[in-house]
């Protein structure tokens, strides 16, 4: 496959992947801030999905609308859902031949979703939640679609390593963050409306409920969020996928690089497996995040050099 292909299959899912990792969090967050929580701020998302500075945040002075315009249709925001969908279009467009008509269809309908002009006064005027909901259907009519149409080879390869890198860096943003405003308000610790606001967000919420009887522990959020294999959104199984998918690429004209990355991958996956609850606490949760965050974007930077040609 041709780098300049496979580096499009990638970042068309990273971007996808991004959009619904937004969209969920911009709907639990405006359901956070209609109930009044103490001391709600929209500045953790801004960071998080816009990596915009505390000018902009301030900016936007915690106006729930105003967040979510910018953060939905804000063409002056790079990170903006429309600004991610038109990279992640322009990437399907790339490479039109190597997907299904009926997933570019998909990708195009979500597109012109995200573009049609009352969205802005849907957003404005109406109940943002169900607007928001729309838009995450798209998402998984998109990842539905991709599912049972697309070709098991190295294109869906390159997608599903896109998609489960990208979500695993979400992961690990959110419970940096989250875990780091306890630092500045320990108040929150005891609060059960943050925990849950945190687990709705990463689609968590109801597994928690049937895993842990005994409340919301910032322990028990800690290991389903980062340990549980059985968590979707987990950093050990999004983790446990990129090893997966990346060992389909094994070639015998790549071999050399091929390790070089396995060896790097199969690395961070041995450090989450054999922790613990205990271990990273020991260690300094927001320590052992960074190094977790540095690996993954390690990964995404050798994929970069060995596979896409620097692309």
């Amino acid at each position: 496959m041709l780098s300049r292909v496979a580096a499009s299959f990638y970042w068309l899912s990273r971007y996808i992947e991004r959009s619904d990792g937004m969209l969920r969090m911009l709907k639990i967050n405006y359901a956070s801030s209609q109930d009044a929580m103490q001391e709600f701020t929209w500045e953790p998302v801004i960071r998080i999905f816009a990596g915009s500075g505390e000018e902009e945040t301030e900016k936007l002075e915690n106006n729930s609308r105003a967040v979510l315009k910018y953060m939905v249709i804000g063409k002056d925001n790079p990170n903006s859902i429309v600004n991610i969908i038109t990279l992640a279009r322009e990437n399907a467009r790339g490479v039109q031949e190597h997907i299904p008509k009926d997933l570019w269809q998909c990708l195009n309908e979500y597109y012109h979703t995200v573009k049609e002009t009352r969205l802005e006064r849907a957003l404005q005027r109406e109940d943002p939640i169900g607007t928001l909901d729309v838009l995450i259907k798209q998402v998984m009519l998109y990842y539905g679609t991709a599912e049972i149409t697309m070709e098991r080879g190295e294109g869906r390869s390159f997608m599903n390593i896109g998609k489960y890198l990208e979500r695993a860096i979400q992961s690990v943003d959110i419970l940096d963050t989250k875990f780091g405003s306890i630092d500045d308000n320990p108040d929150l610790l005891t609060d059960t409306s943050y925990w849950k606001h945190l687990l709705q967000s990463l689609g968590g919420y109801e597994l928690y409920l049937k895993t842990y009887r005994e409340g919301f522990e910032s322990s028990n959020i800690l290991e389903q969020v980062v340990l549980n294999n059985d968590f979707p959104r987990s950093v050990i199984y999004s983790v446990n996928n990129i090893q997966r998918y990346f060992d389909r690429l094994k070639d015998d004209s790549n071999l050399e690089d091929y390790r070089e990355m396995s060896f790097q991958i199969g690395r961070l996956q041995s450090r989450i497996k054999y922790s613990s609850v205990r271990t990273i606490e020991e260690e300094g949760l927001h320590l052992f995040l960074t190094q977790i965050r540095k690996e993954l974007y390690g990964i995404g930077n050798s994929l970069n050099e060995h596979y896409f040609a620097n692309s």
